[in-house]
């Protein structure tokens, strides 16, 4: 059950926001105001909606216990009970899900990693196959795709393609890629028709900003080389590709388009979002034992998803989830169908780990 007192904390609390912003308050007092706001707003909207619903449920039980209201009253009143009933617990859990803690990268943009796995030349084709489909499903969404990072495969895909991912709400909806995925399926480069079994890493990392992880010059070594493409052979003759090393982690990331300036804030874009992940993974790990057993506990190592193209099947292992229609999956077009029961899934950890009292 929902702890009355917080909802009447949190009505108090938009409360005082709305008189504060009414009170001319500086412009920077505003805008934090304005943000507090709006984010507390659609939450206090369905607690209303909760307590009228309440209120009208009891009205409908009071009705029913009157001994001098007619046959036909208590009917109606039997009718609007049993769908207030309902009302009542469909907005009582919306307000919960509304009232779990947050994640603060959620709304956020995100630097997503490919990286081919065991499989050879197959590998990197998959590897291939995820970022493309991953790049569909960021443009059915209105997000923009800014590849930081490459290092293309002998036969084509990728050994390894980091990007950005920009919009709202990116890490929210892609968090629960991380892991192992694994690829069934006959590979163009296999002659003899046999079935293989081929992996690739998916990383989402949240978008760090500057004033989230701080980098100091003397903690990073700046080296920079020519690139290179497949095969090794040099795509360019000026030393524009960059490595930056940063030293108290031994974390090195590299970008190696034309540009060196470009290429040193990509490659710091990248590693920021490494060290908020790894400070983020320390603080997780810090909190609770029972976060492994979550869905989105982002152990890179676990096989969380399989795709059968003999099959045309896609099982997610962590949820049990089966879906034949890979062909949608693997253009963008369905993903969804896949990570929107990941996201119920880990709503529902949360709530059973909540207890609705205040916190």
């Amino acid at each position: 059950m929902l702890a009355q007192e917080r909802l009447d904390g949190l009505l108090d609390r938009f409360a005082e926001l709305e008189a504060r912003m009414s009170s001319n308050p500086d412009p920077a007092t505003y805008v934090r105001l304005s943000r507090d706001y709006a984010d507390l707003e659609p939450v206090v909207k369905m607690v209303r909606q909760l307590r009228q619903a309440q209120a009208d449920l009891e009205g409908a039980e009071e009705l029913l216990a009157d001994p001098s209201s007619d046959k036909e009253m208590r009917e109606l009143a039997e009718m609007e009970r049993e769908e207030l009933q309902e009302k009542v617990e469909s907005l009582a859990h919306d307000v919960r899900l509304a009232l779990l803690p947050k994640d603060a990268a959620d709304a956020g943009s995100a630097v997503l990693e490919v990286r081919a796995g065991t499989g050879g030349d197959e590998a990197a084709l998959f590897a291939g196959d995820l970022f493309r489909m991953y790049q569909r499903y960021a443009e059915t969404r209105g997000w923009k795709v800014d590849v930081l990072s490459v290092s293309e495969g002998e036969v084509g895909g990728y050994k390894e393609i980091i990007a950005s991912v920009d919009g709202n709400g990116v890490f929210a909806r892609l968090k629960f890629e991380s892991g192992v995925h694994r690829v069934q399926r006959v590979p163009v480069t296999e002659s003899g028709g046999r079935i293989h079994t081929s992996a690739a890493t998916v990383a989402v990392l949240p978008e760090a900003q500057e004033v989230d992880i701080e980098i100091r010059p003397e903690d990073i070594r700046i080296d920079t080389m020519r690139a290179s493409g497949a095969g090794g052979q040099h795509v360019n003759t000026t030393d524009s590709a960059v490595r930056i090393t940063h030293l108290p982690t031994g974390i090195v990331v590299t970008s190696a388009e034309k540009s060196q300036h470009q290429n040193r804030a990509k490659a710091m874009t990248v590693l920021r979002a490494r060290l908020l992940d790894m400070e983020r993974e320390k603080l997780d790990s810090e909190r609770s034992e029972a976060r492994r057993g979550q869905v989105g506990s982002g152990d890179r190592s676990e096989r969380i998803r399989t795709y059968n193209f003999p099959q045309g099947r896609v099982t997610d292992h962590r949820i049990g989830l089966t879906l034949y229609k890979l062909d949608q999956v693997i253009s963008g077009e369905a993903l969804d169908d896949v990570i929107d029961p990941l996201i119920t899934e880990h709503q529902a950890a949360l709530l059973a780990a909540d207890n609705g009292e205040p916190r």
